[in-house]
């Protein structure tokens, strides 16, 4: 990175002030001219303090815990505001350093030295070091542990301080690609007690801090008066409500009741768009719908089975009809074309029922049945794509009998529990990070219990290799393997869409999760 890119980043970041980011490129030799479209575009919005922002959002659960090991999604909004992270994703959807100030990758990639940023404290009092950034991660390693990204983890074979703001940590096998991982939701750095963290209360260096949380129905927050970034933690208090109705969360916007919603209903965004006051948000994400298999349960332990059913489903209907055309058509591929090794040479999957007819005869039968569990909590729509299934696929000799499933407690419940489930999964900044996350044979968040020996080997391969031309060749394979055997089918891939009162200002919005990378509380202001 040269070093006026450097001193671009910072301000965008609000580590330099517009005065400050002039006169460093002024003495780098940039004229005037050449650095103001530079700083215009980095500050041409300057946020204000002040005011009580509202969001209605869905996906929380009674069951919810501040545990970070245990986050489905719902506590994103509240995480990323009460708590930073080592890294996040910023809206070009590079990882750049939040709590370290640096990470320098040494022995191609087995060791990482991070600079942690100094001055910072907790919300009780506590200085930030080595030994928070220890803990927290801790957490989630070791056979006691429960969480969600045990298996990212895994590759952490030591993680040590090296003086009172550093950490060494060093991995199992070379992975040039695992600072990105930092950046996880759930990942956020808790303050240490003793050599653990307290997964009681949600103590961090956040903007925010916690003021109230009523699992699945409301958390309210307060500002942290001595947060440590500029230009964010706007809000003198926020509130989140959880709202699972699409139509409850879209009149409490129109009614005036919150400021800002994710995921307004697809079908009716237009007519949304059209009310005065009201601003609809879209950008293009990573993330995709999709229908789920467990491969070890049949019918579906034949791969001629899966195969029938990812022919059985026009994705362009559900993409124009569910979707209102704010997406794309998908193609059994996590890796969109938004990741850096986006396979294009992969033929897309077209909807063909006589070919899932010869496919099921393959596998020995004449028609088959299933049953498809489905619920809005999945996704803002997904009843509807169930339905659009169950008649795309008939005409191939597949029965779907549809159950609908309580939005409350759906991911809980339902997903990872049942055999044939429409689901959803969010983007992640690198390839290797979202076949970790649900395709490795021994990741948390595998739901459809596919084991492939030559994917995982070159999971592994791929993050030893420093070239990049031959790693892009493995991760080429390994979505050819996906595509052609796993048991997701990705149906779509939606843009990302949240509706805001026209009060609400922000600055260019992330897209590696809904409502600006889900930190629209820490970034956002009033006009």
């Amino acid at each position: 990175m040269d070093k006026l890119h450097e001193l671009e980043l910072d301000a965008r970041l609000g580590r330099l002030d517009r005065r400050s980011f002039l006169k460093a490129a002024s003495a780098l030799g940039v004229t005037t001219a050449l650095s103001l479209p530079t700083a215009n575009r980095v500050f041409a919005q300057t946020s204000k303090k002040g005011g009580h922002f509202r969001l209605g959002t869905y996906g929380g659960s009674p069951t919810d815990t501040y545990d970070p090991g245990t986050y489905t999604g719902s506590l994103r909004n509240v995480t990323f505001a009460v708590c930073n992270y080592l890294m996040e994703i910023d809206s070009r959807g590079e990882a750049v350093p939040e709590l370290a100030e640096s990470i320098e990758t040494v022995d191609g990639g087995l060791r990482f030295i991070i600079k942690l940023r100094k001055g910072i404290e907790f919300h009780n009092g506590k200085a930030f070091g080595p030994e928070d950034v220890i803990a927290s991660y801790n957490h989630h390693r070791g056979k006691g542990s429960t969480s969600a990204v045990k298996g990212l983890m895994a590759q952490i074979a030591e993680i040590k301080a090296d003086g009172p703001s550093t950490v060494v940590l060093t991995l199992s096998a070379p992975n040039a690609g695992f600072p990105p991982i930092l950046s996880d939701y759930h990942l956020p750095i808790f303050a240490a007690d003793g050599d653990r963290i307290d997964t009681s209360k949600m103590i961090g260096t956040g903007g925010y801090i916690i003021s109230s949380f009523d699992p699945g129905v409301r958390a309210t927050l307060k500002r942290n008066p001595n947060y440590w970034r500029e230009g964010h933690g706007n809000f003198d208090s926020a509130e989140v409500l959880w709202m699972e109705d699409v139509v409850a969360r879209t009149n409490a916007l129109v009614s005036g009741e919150v400021d800002a919603i994710e995921a307004p209903d697809r079908s009716t965004v237009h007519l949304l768009a059209k009310r005065k006051g009201i601003k609809i948000l879209e950008v293009t994400g990573t993330e995709y719908y999709s229908m789920l298999m467990f491969t070890d349960v049949e019918p579906f332990t034949d791969n001629n089975v899966r195969l029938a059913l990812k022919h059985a489903v026009d994705r362009e209907a559900i993409v124009k009809s569910v979707l209102n055309g704010y997406g794309k058509v998908g193609n059994d591929n996590p890796i969109t074309p938004a990741y850096r090794y986006y396979n294009d040479q992969l033929a897309q999957r077209v909807y063909d029922p006589d070919k899932a007819k010869f496919l099921l005869k393959q596998a020995g039968h004449h028609s088959l049945n299933v049953e498809l569990s489905t619920s809005d909590a999945a996704f803002t729509g997904a009843v509807d794509a169930a339905v659009l299934f169950k008649e795309q696929a008939a005409p191939a000799g597949i029965n779907v009998s549809i159950k609908r499933e309580p939005n409350d407690g759906y991911w809980t419940n339902v997903w990872q529990k049942k055999p044939f489930v429409m689901g959803y999964m969010g983007g992640r900044a690198t390839a290797d990070w979202m076949f970790s996350t649900s395709f490795a044979s021994d990741a948390s968040w595998n739901d459809t219990h596919w084991k492939d020996e030559r994917f995982d080997f070159l999971l592994k391969q791929a993050r030893s290799e420093l070239d990049d031309a031959k790693r892009k060749e493995i991760y080429f394979e390994m979505q050819q393997i996906v595509h052609d055997k796993s048991g997701t089918i990705i149906h779509s891939l939606p843009s990302i869409v949240d509706a805001v009162t026209d009060r609400v200002q922000h600055r260019s919005l992330a897209s590696n999760w809904p409502l600006d990378g889900n930190r629209c509380i820490d970034r956002w202001w009033f006009a």
